[in-house]
């Protein structure tokens, strides 16, 4: 087992370094970065959404930017579209799960505001409707995904296809992402 250990931790450095020595993958990241802050500046807010752990690394965003990262500074406007369970078993029910997180961005999108996809595989319906409704309503899109296939990266504004088809490892690149963000945006508030 702890040989086994060892593999699961290297293979996740592995994915990791060639995110770190990617040129390109780094000015995206800057890139999300000053999308964010010229939308939080401007007053306007993140909807962040995804499935399953996307879902949960979705609330995890949001809690950080809504209460704070590492340093002390004013909450900012986000919001995770994963988390009322009245309004995702509406929807769900009333037209289907298709639809999920498409009709919260018709509810509460804006123009000005930026529209954050997760999806591990770049293929979940739901997702790419919601990105989709994002751009109608004259919203920035960004898309956190993996692997080689998937529409999501096609999509959005701005992409970050981790280098990886093992959903494990995507999803840890996913949060390293996801917390390179939130301490960016936090410096430079």
């Amino acid at each position: 087992m702890k040989q086994a250990a060892k593999k699961i931790i290297q293979e996740s450095i592995d994915v990791k370094s060639l995110i770190l020595k990617d040129e390109k993958f780094l000015d995206q990241i800057e890139a999300c970065a000053n999308m964010m802050l010229s939308a939080l500046n401007a007053g306007n807010k993140i909807l962040i959404f995804g499935n399953g752990g996307s879902a949960a690394d979705s609330q995890h965003f949001a809690a950080e930017l809504v209460s704070r990262f590492q340093k002390e500074r004013r909450a900012l406007a986000a919001i995770a579209l994963s988390t009322d369970t009245s309004i995702l078993s509406a929807i769900g029910n009333d037209y289907s799960f298709d639809k999920i997180f498409e009709r919260q961005i018709e509810a509460v999108g804006r123009q000005g505001d930026v529209a954050f996809a997760i999806s591990t595989s770049g293929r979940a319906k739901n997702v790419l409707l919601a990105v989709k409704a994002a751009r109608s309503a004259g919203m920035k899109t960004i898309g956190l995904t993996g692997g080689k296939d998937g529409e999501l990266a096609g999509c959005v504004d701005l992409a970050f296809r981790v280098p990886s088809q093992v959903t494990a490892r995507v999803q840890e690149a996913h949060i390293l992402i996801i917390h390179a963000l939130c301490q960016l945006v936090e410096e430079n508030l």
